[in-house]
């Protein structure tokens, strides 16, 4: 079996954190092999933002040339694929990928992001990331001062409208559960004039992914320039719990300081393992993540 460990870590998902991760194991000439499908979830967003030194590049921009950074070090290697099956051996990790392809490292980093679970709502999907947005610190600075939806219920919607309340002064907090606000909470709501509607969106109106208008359910509509959402997700790659990892409450993979998970020789980084979703987090916890790897070889080498 030891003839068959090729690399000291394979690391799932080449965005962000993985390429960060690789970044810092190429440095310490750790052999690395990258698996990514190529389909980062953020693919439909024009620009990235808060992220200094490339504050409004294309995302697409970003990952080729941190790719082709990270494979400047000749120890790191790229595989087009999908990870499918992951099993933990009596002294490394084997990886499957969905083109039959078995690969072996002594350690595994899971950068594989989460996937969003989008309501069925016509037209939604087609504005996500561009005007339909998860994050005021991403995005908000460009959709200041528009007449703005939030779409959330209970504590994240009260949560949203008061980051958002600093940006836009015409906000509409759009839930189907109301009640579940505390009459503190609707008094803070009408003290910043933020408007409550309890109805259900059934189509968001857009033109190239800018929305203009929502439908509610009762056949009504209004006129909206931008809406953040709050909306479910999952884990994009399912092996890390198959191989045992733990998942917190948040729906996260779970993590220490050091970005171990809760099954020794895996470790994750960036939104797989993170409440903060966003590329700069991405980036800082992949370094960590590469160097707290490279240091757990080192303790099992020197």
């Amino acid at each position: 079996m030891k003839d068959e460990i090729k690399y000291d870590v394979i690391l799932i998902g080449g965005s962000y954190a993985g390429l960060s991760a690789a970044m810092a194991l190429g440095r310490s000439l750790r052999k690395v092999l990258i698996i990514d499908s190529g389909l980062p979830c953020n693919r439909q967003t024009p620009h990235s933002h808060n992220f200094i030194t490339l504050d409004g590049e294309k995302p697409a921009n970003i990952t080729t040339k941190a790719k082709d950074q990270v494979l400047h070090y000749n120890t790191v290697s790229f595989y087009e694929g999908i990870a499918v099956k992951g099993e933990k051996k009596e002294n490394c990790f084997s990886i499957l990928t969905d083109k039959s392809d078995v690969f072996y490292a002594k350690k595994i980093i899971f950068a594989t992001g989460i996937k969003d679970v989008f309501p069925a709502v016509k037209g939604f999907s087609d504005c996500w990331g561009i005007s339909v947005v998860h994050c005021p610190y991403c995005h908000g600075y460009e959709i200041r001062d528009k007449k703005t939806a939030i779409l959330a219920q209970g504590e994240k919607a009260f949560h949203l409208a008061s980051l958002v309340n600093n940006l836009t002064q015409d906000i509409t907090l759009i839930t189907s559960d109301s009640h579940l606000f505390t009459n503190e909470q609707l008094q803070k709501l009408e003290n910043h004039t933020i408007r409550v509607i309890d109805k259900k969106i059934i189509e968001v109106i857009h033109e190239k992914g800018y929305v203009s208008q929502l439908v509610f359910n009762d056949g009504s509509r209004e006129n909206f320039e931008a809406v953040y959402a709050a909306i479910p997700f999952q884990q994009h790659c399912t092996i890390p719990v198959e191989l045992g990892c733990a998942i917190t409450e948040t729906g996260h993979l779970k993590v220490d300081a050091f970005q171990k998970t809760t099954v020794s020789g895996i470790y994750a980084c960036g939104d797989t393992s993170s409440l903060i979703r966003s590329v700069a987090n991405a980036v800082a916890t992949g370094n960590i993540c590469g160097a707290m790897v490279n240091m757990e070889l080192i303790k099992e080498e020197f």
